[in-house]
């Protein structure tokens, strides 16, 4: 610890705020991109040593998180929260309800018009990943979710946008080892394509009915991919 000690002697009160803030958006980053196994023990010593730091921020940082609802405590120290069966019930119905109202919206009121350059742009991005399809992995869990970032928020609901993101983020965890399974990123790309064709064309009524398929017209289904998720994550933990 004698490194990260002399990285924190002698700083000044807005120095060590600025120390406190690093450490907590950059471990809340590796947390909600998957980089840190909902397996893996969080220790002040370990965080320190990793973050080059005092165990002061990393303690303030893991409280900070403690708050935010991604990680909890344990018998060693913390550990990245995973929802339960029935939470994930109730936070994928959520999502599905968030999803559609973006469309939904535009269908009651004709004056919401969505933002077609945001869209095409979106488009021309997943036509050049379906060109050249990554591998199924995990890390695909975050450009699906920019996908549904960017559909809700061009319909110019921003509370709406937030609400979704943070449901996906509460739901990352589980939902990123949705992407290993063959032909589940391909699918996906279509998809997308799909749904971003039929909004810019205006053909709404069918842009829903798509984007409901997408993300789940039997909440049943969503929940058995989940519980084969989350076995996966106890087996490869």
């Amino acid at each position: 610890m004698t490194m990260s000690t002399g990285l924190t002697e002698g700083l000044t009160p807005a120095d060590s705020s600025s120390l406190r803030e690093m450490v907590y958006h950059r471990l809340r980053d590796e947390i909600l991109n998957g980089r840190i196994s909902p397996r893996e023990r969080l220790t002040e010593p370990k965080l320190g040593k990793a973050y080059e730091v005092s165990r002061t921020p990393v303690r303030e940082a893991l409280s900070r998180l403690l708050s935010d609802g991604l990680v909890e405590r344990t018998d060693f120290g913390y550990a990245v929260v995973v929802p339960s069966l029935e939470d994930l019930r109730n936070l994928y119905e959520l999502r599905i309800t968030l999803e559609l109202r973006g469309i939904g919206r535009a269908i009651e009121n004709p004056q919401v018009r969505h933002d077609e350059a945001a869209l095409t742009a979106e488009l021309e991005r997943w036509v050049e990943m379906r060109d050249t399809p990554p591998e199924p992995d995990p890390s695909f869990v975050v450009k699906d979710e920019g996908f549904h970032q960017v559909l809700s928020r061009s319909s110019g609901n921003a509370q709406l946008t937030d609400a979704l993101v943070t449901v996906n983020q509460k739901i990352r965890a589980v939902r990123m080892h949705d992407f290993v399974e063959e032909g589940r990123v391909t699918a996906t790309i279509d998809e997308h394509m799909e749904i971003l064709r039929l909004v810019i064309a205006r053909e709404l009524p069918d842009a829903l009915i798509a984007l409901h398929k997408h993300v789940g017209e039997s909440l049943e289904v969503v929940m058995e991919r989940a519980t084969q998720a989350m076995t996966r994550m106890a087996l490869a933990g």
